[in-house]
């Protein structure tokens, strides 16, 4: 009887050490069926992305960035097709530059983003700095002397699918302070490219090829805005050029 007893105790602190330590059962799985801790999937690397309140991530000059990969996944995406026509396009359609507060628009706004030491008046408007013009590696002292560039031009999104906008969807393109759309380039080079795709115009500074590739990839992607056969094999190109 006492043995008997003996066992008993034995196997019912088996039961209880196995209860404790999980190991008596199965572990809640995530959705893809691996198991963990706390029942989610495994973590995986995220694309990268902008930083915090619009910010550029590292090694970037623009918000919203996507890796290489992502870039190229979008790319073969995108819907190719004949530019359409220019027929009943203002700029004034694309209303620009917004209010964003505190006495600042748009443009002041990316001014003081991407340019280092920037001073600004009490109306906000940017008066010196230093900016560096990524499009032909140009520095610029003098906020008079530089653009805000649309990655993608207006002109050209109306070509490729902004005509059958609303006015409050052309508004937020030309405002676009999230995605890789706007940057403060030298007017010089702003003015060169005008409102050319990629097969037409590309950066004089071809380190630049890179990140604009990915962020025209990423703005035509967002906005569900058609290629051309010729701006798909650029794109191509200069996503090419980014280091693997």
């Amino acid at each position: 009887m006492g043995r008997q007893s003996g066992v008993r105790g034995a196997a019912l602190a088996v039961v209880l050490l196995l209860g404790a330590s999980g190991c008596g059962g199965q572990q809640p799985s995530g959705p893809d069926g691996k198991t963990g801790k706390s029942g989610a999937p495994p973590a995986e690397s995220a694309p990268a992305a902008s930083g915090a309140a619009g910010q550029p991530a590292p090694g970037d000059v623009l918000p919203g960035m996507v890796t290489v990969a992502v870039a190229r996944t979008q790319l073969a995406a995108l819907t190719v097709g004949k530019p359409g026509t220019m027929a009943g396009y203002s700029r004034d359609k694309f209303t620009h530059w917004a209010e964003q507060g505190n006495k600042c628009d748009t443009r002041e706004v990316v001014l003081k983003r991407d340019g280092a030491d920037v001073t600004q008046d009490s109306e906000c408007r940017a008066l010196t700095g230093r900016w560096k013009s990524l499009y032909d590696g140009a520095t610029v002292t003098e906020a008079s002397k530089l653009d805000i560039d649309h990655m993608v031009p207006l002109a050209e999104a109306w070509r490729s699918g902004a005509a059958g906008w609303d006015a409050a969807r052309r508004k937020a393109f030309a405002n676009d302070l999230t995605r890789p759309q706007l940057l403060a380039v030298s007017a010089a080079s702003n003015r060169s490219k005008g409102d050319q795709s990629p097969d037409l115009w590309q950066p004089t500074d071809k380190a630049a090829w890179c990140q604009y590739g990915r962020a025209w990839t990423t703005v035509k992607s967002h906005y569900g805005l058609t290629v051309t056969d010729a701006e798909k094999a650029k794109l191509t190109t200069m996503l090419d050029t980014c280091a693997s």
